[in-house]
């Protein structure tokens, strides 16, 4: 059963995503105990941002559309070279586990914590787009991530990130459809942006 602290929702992100209030910050293996324990019920999306247990929007058909071209491609490019998580947590630094779109991580079971270490992460947005900007892009530059896809859903594009430093990346491209991304992890791997991002909502 849900305790009071758990129901309680205000906004708190810069995007229209809710916050799961608590008296203090929680860490991740506090949030991964009470995951475990059935606190977090009815079936939403959630994830560990800073301490603060964020509600996760709903995936539209175009969110669901990206992600599984996504993934059908790195799986089919990268066999046996890498673990493609699709929407499943990463162990971030401190008190941070996010649930990214994808993740593109070495090999292994990680049976006794989430994957510490990517390649690549990928972040699909729509409402999310400035929270998967500022908040997202930290993060994983915080943690050492080579690369960060944010996929534009609003411009249909590709927003690609590398080169963290200090807590930030100091490089971004943005990738139309009709042009290609190189991987930088894995340079003999190019990927049309055709082939997962569908052209903006407006045209």
């Amino acid at each position: 059963m849900q305790n009071a602290t758990s129901r309680r929702y205000a906004t708190g992100m810069p995007d229209d995503a809710s916050t799961l209030l608590s008296p203090r910050p929680i860490s991740r293996r506090e949030f991964n105990r009470m995951v475990e324990a059935g606190v977090f019920e009815g079936g939403e999306r959630i994830e560990l941002l800073r301490g603060v247990v964020v509600r996760m929007s709903p995936q539209s058909s175009r969110h669901a559309y990206a992600v599984r071209r996504l993934d059908r491609l790195f799986q089919l490019a990268l066999q046996g070279q890498v673990e493609v998580c699709a929407q499943l947590p990463f162990a971030a630094l401190g008190d941070t586990q996010p649930e990214p779109d994808l993740t593109l991580v070495p090999p292994g079971d990680y049976l006794d914590d989430h994957p510490p270490e990517a390649y690549l992460v990928v972040e699909v947005a729509n409402s999310s787009l400035e929270r998967d900007r500022v908040i997202k892009r930290a993060i994983y530059a915080e943690n050492g991530v080579p690369e960060y896809w944010v996929v534009n859903l609003i411009a249909g594009t590709v927003e690609v990130h590398t080169d963290p430093s200090d807590g930030d990346y100091a490089t971004k491209q943005t990738f139309p459809r009709g042009s290609s991304i190189v991987l930088h992890a894995f340079p003999g791997v190019s990927v049309p942006v055709d082939d997962f991002v569908p052209p903006a909502a407006a045209e």
